[in-house]
């Protein structure tokens, strides 16, 4: 009988080949600089075989985090034109690097505490630079005290294109300037990318940051995309639990960290749509829910929160019903689902990764099980590609794909042990 492909061997070569020296590119072509989260889960891929190279990917990016304590969504560490909009469109006001003006969900303290579990503490002034990163959150994208952090683009969510955004976003005023050149379409099929008139407004929304020069103040007070996303918030609230973590690790003070997750504990329940049955996005605007659950609403377990459990499992279940392989990144029974099209349907490894980390901890390892052996079964038949089709299970976006290789290494590739959970 003859064996499967090498996925282990294809996702090191893969990280390798995609490896710039002290930082790791999603893919080349298609995004040719150091993004934000991509390159945290980078580091846990890393972790699998090089662990020093693991600690350098995070190090590099936490020197492009700005005096304000944001950590940019791109840093552009060299030149290429095979991206747009690149740093003469951000015009972020960073000379050395140049990087874009939103950040993207703050993954760093979970994958940080992770690396610290399986080899040592960091340095404390990495710890530090992390706890910058999440007062920013809190002070830039959260002034009111709400306790849910609001994002300013959609693609400061990580999840650029749901349908989550396109009653917010089409109040924006599309951008004049219709002529420009699009390079995402070079590397990949029309039918998997937004389309143009998101795209216009994208960059309306960089021009207004351009305006306020990426003033944080003016940004919350002025921009015309304001939405609390919870997949953001839970991100942040799994974060602040892991920094304190760190903290009391390292011998730090973490009240303030603790004050900060009581804050969004509290907050989150703002998120429950009664209507859609889930946790949805809040147009905080107009105070208006989204219409239907994303995967960002199984997400609350991974941040801690475990009311309407039953629901969400009912909801996990009904899903599954109507896909072939979880967790699409929108609701598959929804008018809007789009299977190939971005994040309006597609699987994504890193998402499903944090899903069923929450799910085992919420005490439902058949769940995480299912969640890990779909992931499996996905890169196993598909590759090593940017997401998934729930529907046929092929390959989405991006090929050579460094968040999956690194999922793959650090996760999926290994059968759920609940003696293994650290946590």
């Amino acid at each position: 009988m003859r064996s499967g492909p090498d996925r282990t061997a294809e996702a090191r070569s893969i990280l390798r080949d995609n490896d710039r020296g002290t930082y790791t590119v999603p893919t080349a072509g298609l995004y040719p600089f150091q993004w934000n989260w991509d390159s945290l889960f980078a580091a846990l891929g890393w972790a699998q075989f090089d662990m020093a190279r693991a600690w350098t990917e995070i190090e590099t990016l936490f020197k492009a985090q700005w005096p304000s304590g944001m950590v940019p969504h791109i840093v552009f560490w060299s030149e290429a034109a095979s991206y747009f909009p690149g740093p003469d469109v951000w015009r972020a006001g960073r000379v050395s690097p140049p990087s874009s003006g939103i950040s993207q969900p703050p993954v760093a303290a979970t994958v940080v505490r992770r690396l610290a579990e399986i080899d040592r503490l960091p340095p404390r002034s990495l710890y530090e630079s992390i706890e910058r990163w999440h007062r920013w959150w809190h002070r830039a994208r959260d002034p009111e005290g709400r306790g849910v952090i609001a994002v300013s683009h959609p693609w400061e969510s990580g999840r650029d294109n749901l349908p989550d955004w396109d009653r917010s976003l089409y109040r924006v005023a599309p951008t004049p300037n219709g002529g420009y050149a699009r390079r995402d379409l070079d590397h990949v099929e029309p039918a998997m990318r937004p389309h143009k008139t998101d795209y216009d407004r994208y960059l309306a929304l960089i021009e207004h940051g351009v305006s306020t020069g990426w003033d944080d103040d003016a940004v919350a007070r002025h921009c015309p995309f304001w939405v609390a996303d919870p997949g953001v918030t839970a991100v942040l609230l799994r974060a602040e639990r892991d920094l304190a973590w760190l903290g009391e690790s390292l011998g730090a003070d973490t009240g303030d960290v603790r004050r900060r997750i009581d804050r969004i504990e509290t907050g989150f329940e703002q998120f429950w749509s009664e209507a859609a049955g889930t946790y949805c996005s809040l147009d905080l605007r107009t105070g208006e829910h989204a219409e239907a659950g994303t995967s960002a609403s199984f997400l609350a377990p991974y941040a801690g929160i475990d009311r309407h459990a039953d629901r969400l499992l009912e909801e996990l279940n009904a899903w599954s019903e109507a896909c072939a392989y979880l967790v699409p990144s929108f609701d598959p029974r929804h008018r809007d689902f789009e299977p190939v099209r971005y994040w309006r349907g597609p699987v994504w490894c890193m998402v499903n990764y944090m899903i069923s980390t929450g799910l085992a901890e919420l005490g439902q390892p058949d769940w995480a099980e299912r969640l890990r052996a779909d992931t499996a079964a996905l890169i196993t038949a598909s590759g090593i590609p940017e997401s998934f089709d729930p529907m046929t299970g092929g390959p989405v976006g991006g090929s050579n794909f460094t968040w999956t290789a690194a999922l793959w290494l650090a996760w999926a590739s290994k059968p759920h042990n609940p003696d293994n959970d650290s946590r």
